[in-house]
């Protein structure tokens, strides 16, 4: 599995061994991508792959039960959550940095909170952010942090992850794993969210469109083992 070991809460579905990878490309500020309806959320703990709110119906009811716990492809199939920078906005680079703090702090929240910031993302947009300074952003993502449900000492621990280094071009504590992200899209050519690759090479053909037929022919055609 191409994930270093503090990116494993990336891992958002099936087990770490399992031989095919599918890695989900998506930017938390992409706007192509409808809101998640409430049945969806509540879904959501196990396992939701968002590519635009059209699909991320469609596999929840079809394609988390092939790879879950009982379905058809248990244990065949691994599911990982890239996170793609697209500088064009601005915020970007921020909202990403806050996910990755929170796989640090609160792996098990990394879901949740990426969801979150889905829904939410439109405050988060290029004209929302343009009077905020890059430290006001970051504010703004700890309390969005917070209303997952962390205790306040791990909201603190977020925001010191986030914090500017003493050297004036540094970074912040996370630049590394930013820096991992965004080179493993580029080794891929990976340019837009949302994208998809299949162990590892570019699945174009996967449309938001799909629907129950058109995954169960991609998993049988690809699901070798």
């Amino acid at each position: 599995m191409a994930l270093q070991p503090s990116l494993r809460p990336l891992l958002i579905a099936g087990r770490p061994d399992a031989p095919h990878t599918l890695d989900i490309f998506l930017d938390y500020v992409c706007p192509f991508r409808l809101l998640l309806s409430l049945q969806a959320l509540a879904s959501t703990d196990i396992f939701l792959l968002v590519i635009s709110g059209k699909l991320s119906v469609t596999v929840d009811k079809i394609v988390k039960p092939l790879v879950d716990v009982g379905g058809k492809y248990e244990g065949k199939v691994k599911i990982i959550f890239r996170n793609q920078v697209q500088p064009w906005h601005g915020s970007s680079t921020f909202t990403h940095e806050a996910g990755l703090a929170v796989a640090r702090v609160a792996p098990e929240k990394f879901w949740p909170f990426s969801l979150l910031l889905l829904q939410r993302q439109g405050e988060y947009y290029d004209i929302p952010t343009s009077d905020l300074s890059p430290i006001q952003i970051r504010e703004k993502l700890a309390s969005l942090f917070a209303e997952t449900g962390v205790s306040g000492d791990r909201v603190e621990s977020f925001k010191d992850l986030l914090k500017l280094k003493s050297t004036p071009n540094g970074g912040v504590s996370v630049t590394d794993e930013l820096k991992y992200t965004i080179k493993f899209s580029r080794q891929n050519g990976v340019h837009v969210s949302p994208s998809v690759l299949w162990d590892g090479i570019l699945a174009s053909e996967v449309s938001s469109s799909w629907g129950e037929a058109e995954w169960t022919q991609f998993f049988a055609q690809k699901v070798a083992v």
